[in-house]
């Protein structure tokens, strides 16, 4: 008798001890995702613009004459694309963060490779993306307009669903952003209250 209570104490220590630990992991991957969002999301357009840009130009060099001027593409010497922060889309990737850092009971080394594969499948699309609007205004395409617009207002976040479904399946992920954390933070409470 005296060793099952000995082995359901050390059961319960350790469940215990685990229990903690994922609190913890959900305390960091949240004050995280809280100081990435400060400032304007500068961590992501910091990293992001220099590499969209040059990216983006050296794609169009294939095609025109290229030069880069700060945030500026000129095109053939007459075409202007300026790059502002809408282009870069930080937010997108931002967004790409909290799916990541909100999904519960994926180990570290995982989750910095889903960010990464999410990461640079979203920088190519975004990369397609500004050069065939560029390729569009060069050409003085009619279409160009309603195509900017219909990328501005629905494509980032169309593009991060799927690149998102997408790693749910390559990735195998079983758990529910916020959903599983908060699933989990309840049992704790009602555990605790009983």
């Amino acid at each position: 008798m005296a060793g099952r209570k000995r082995g359901k104490g050390r059961i319960n220590r350790k469940k215990g001890i685990e229990n903690k630990r994922a609190a913890m992991d959900i305390a960091a991957r949240y004050l995280l995702l809280l100081l990435a969002s400060l400032n304007s999301l500068w961590i992501f357009y910091i990293i992001f613009t220099p590499l969209t840009i040059q990216a983006a130009a050296l794609l169009l060099k294939i095609f025109y004459t290229t030069e880069v001027y700060k945030n500026i593409i000129l095109l053939n010497y007459e075409v202007v694309i300026d790059m502002v922060r809408a282009c870069i889309a930080g937010s997108a990737y931002y967004l790409l963060l909290i799916l990541n850092l909100t999904t519960a009971r994926i180990k570290l080394k995982k989750r910095i490779w889903i960010f990464l594969f999410d990461s640079s499948l979203f920088f190519l699309l975004n990369i397609a993306r500004i050069s065939l609007l560029a390729i569009m205004q060069v050409n003085k395409i009619a279409a160009f307009d309603i195509t900017h617009k219909l990328f501005w207002y629905g494509m980032s976040t169309i593009y991060v669903v799927l690149i998102w479904i997408l790693t749910i399946n390559i990735f195998k992920i079983k758990n529910i952003p916020v959903y599983s954390d908060v699933r989990f933070l309840l049992e704790q409470a009602k555990r605790k209250l009983q």
